[in-house]
């Protein structure tokens, strides 16, 4: 269970920092969160973090870097990668639709200011709904329940996030002009492709 406990709180964080800009509650919680510091070990070691003041780091560095990496140079859509005229669909035919309904997650476009559902974000918050079920299932003791919620987390990582997501994060990384999202997208590739590992460990057992 405390595994559990702890991928839902991976993939929200991840998901919370590449879906939109920081605020300054959010970028107070991950200076004053030692754990989460020790996921963004450049960020801990970067000196305007804790010479700088909050507004500064968000207006100056943190946020115009999201702009750069997520809206101005990169497309952090699926369809943009997987479609062969590069188009995002932001219509019902998007591929992730059906999956969201079936399992009651509804995307809130105003607060995410996504123009589709396929945004990376987006995604990894779906991961975070499933992995939240699955550790009430388990607090439940509905083993069927568990491994149907493992099963779709398992399908959803393959079919989607690990068809695209890790050509969009190498070039994060690569893009990044802060050690923020240079670590966040660092993170991300390894836990993804770590998490499909434990899915498929557990699954086979």
């Amino acid at each position: 269970m405390q595994n559990t406990k702890a991928r839902a709180n991976i993939y929200a964080l991840i998901s919370r920092v590449l879906l939109q800009e920081l605020d300054e509650d959010m970028l107070n919680i991950i200076k004053s969160d030692e754990n989460i510091l020790d996921f963004f070990p450049t960020l801990k070691e970067w000196k305007p973090l804790n010479e700088e003041s909050d507004n500064k780091l968000l207006e100056e560095y943190l946020n115009p870097d999201f702009v750069n990496l997520s809206l101005l140079h990169l497309i952090p859509y699926e369809t943009f990668y997987t479609r062969e005229d590069q188009k995002i669909e932001t219509g019902g035919a998007n591929p992730v639709t059906d999956i969201y309904s079936a399992y009651n997650f509804m995307v809130d476009y105003e607060v995410s200011r996504t123009v589709s559902s396929d945004h990376i974000g987006i995604e990894l918050e779906f991961m975070h709904h499933l992995v939240e079920a699955e550790l009430k299932a388990l607090e439940d003791n509905n083993r069927d329940a568990v491994d149907e919620l493992r099963n779709v987390q398992k399908e959803f990582l393959n079919k989607h996030l690990l068809q695209w997501a890790p050509m969009y994060l190498i070039n994060v990384k690569y893009e990044a002009r802060t050690p923020l999202y240079y670590d966040v997208a660092d993170l991300a590739l390894e836990f993804i492709l770590n998490d499909n590992e434990y899915l498929v460990k557990e699954l086979s057992h």
